[in-house]
């Protein structure tokens, strides 16, 4: 079976692991902060906060804001449930807001009606890797005394009229799964352009621990002491898994160079396919692309899924609308609140998009579908 993503991992890779087994730190030492430094130049952050996963940076992101009960978070559904379950848990009421057609993406107007006076956070999500409308969202959410996440789980090393994801919204969130961009086997981390949320997302990574002299309730305790000030989390990503995120770092330009002729590749062989909608990209983003989103209209959509799964060819439908979740449906959520976005998933399949395709490979994606539509 062709995968519909993989890891790509080299002997660097493993050497840079290999490398920290052999030495004196597993976890909390100097490839953690070699790796957030790495991060924070990609992202064009002021500081990065690395974690056990891409939820995990999320739940950071959300408890750096100090979300609660009463609070409001605006979102798109067309994403995966952590995005808006991560508030949740927090207390806070997700409210749904509807998507661009073309990318997938919130949509700025949507958004903007969405908003309310207990509004705390606008959370946008690259689908698929394309940067969402970062400059409307953010003057959105300011305008309103908000603040603007970017779920950029799919989307480390793209960028909007020339500035890197990471840099565009106040918090970021990314995701370093063995499928994404780049992989730390599980991991995620939080970048953001405004040095106080960062500290406090960085503070709730580490159980909410308190180590600094002049922050202290009681600093004459001793030079052992330390104190929670706050509850938090222990979202800490070890050393091992930093040395392999560096690493891979080193290659992302290399990486996204091959997503992008991948990507290419598929809009040549499927553009003159009746029946098919090919990926939109707007003018000034520069995605990295993470999934190539197809859309297969006239209703074809499941028989083709099913045709390509039968063929040996690995595809996934991203997402199933958050709302239409039963933990969402039971507290009183409805099917029908967002129509483009439920039109966008009733139509998209993701084809295999990963570095190590080969073009033969892709070939044999485009050859099956046209194959397919042609009977």
């Amino acid at each position: 079976m062709l995968p519909y993503g993989r890891q790509s991992v080299d002997e660097s890779d493993i050497e840079a692991v290999a490398q920290v087994l052999r030495g004196d730190w597993l976890t909390t030492g100097p490839a953690v902060a070699q790796f957030e430094q790495d991060l924070t130049k990609v992202a064009g952050a002021v500081d990065a906060v690395s974690v056990t996963s891409g939820t995990a940076a999320l739940h950071v992101a959300y408890a750096a804001l100090g979300l609660g009960r009463g609070d409001e978070v605006v979102t798109t559904p067309l994403t995966f449930v952590a995005t808006a379950s991560c508030a949740a848990i927090l207390g806070a009421r997700v409210v749904f807001a509807d998507v661009s057609e073309d990318t997938g993406n919130l949509d700025p107007e949507a958004a903007a009606a969405a908003v309310t006076p207990r509004t705390r956070a606008i959370t946008g999500v690259d689908y698929a890797g394309h940067p969402i409308d970062a400059p409307a969202l953010l003057d959105l959410a300011h305008r309103h005394d908000a603040v603007l996440v970017e779920d950029a789980a799919h989307s480390i090393g793209g960028s909007l009229d020339g500035r890197p994801v990471g840099s565009l919204a106040d918090l970021t969130t990314f995701s370093f799964f063995p499928t994404k961009n780049l992989t730390t086997a599980e991991g995620g981390a939080v970048v953001g352009t405004d040095p106080e949320l960062v500290a406090r997302a960085r503070t709730f990574r580490t159980i909410g621990l308190v180590r600094d002299p002049d922050k202290l309730r009681y600093p004459d305790e001793g030079p052992w002491h330390q104190e929670v000030h706050e509850f938090g989390l222990n979202y800490r990503l070890p050393d091992l898994l930093c040395a392999l995120g560096s690493s891979q770092l080193q290659r992302l330009e290399r990486f996204k160079a091959r997503r992008d002729e991948i990507t290419a590749r598929y809009n040549a062989g499927l553009a003159d396919v009746e029946g098919l909608r090919l990926p939109g990209r707007r003018e000034g983003a520069d995605p990295t692309w993470h999934l190539y989103p197809l859309r297969v209209l006239e209703g074809r959509r499941r028989a083709l899924f099913d045709h390509l799964r039968a063929a040996g060819i690995g595809v996934q439908v991203n997402y199933i609308p958050v709302y239409w979740h039963p933990v969402f449906e039971d507290l009183g959520y409805q099917r029908g609140m967002c129509p483009v976005a439920e039109e966008y998933y009733s139509q998209e399949i993701s084809l295999p998009l990963f570095p190590d395709l080969t073009d033969g490979d892709v070939d044999r994606v485009v050859d099956t579908i046209r194959q397919f539509l042609r009977a």
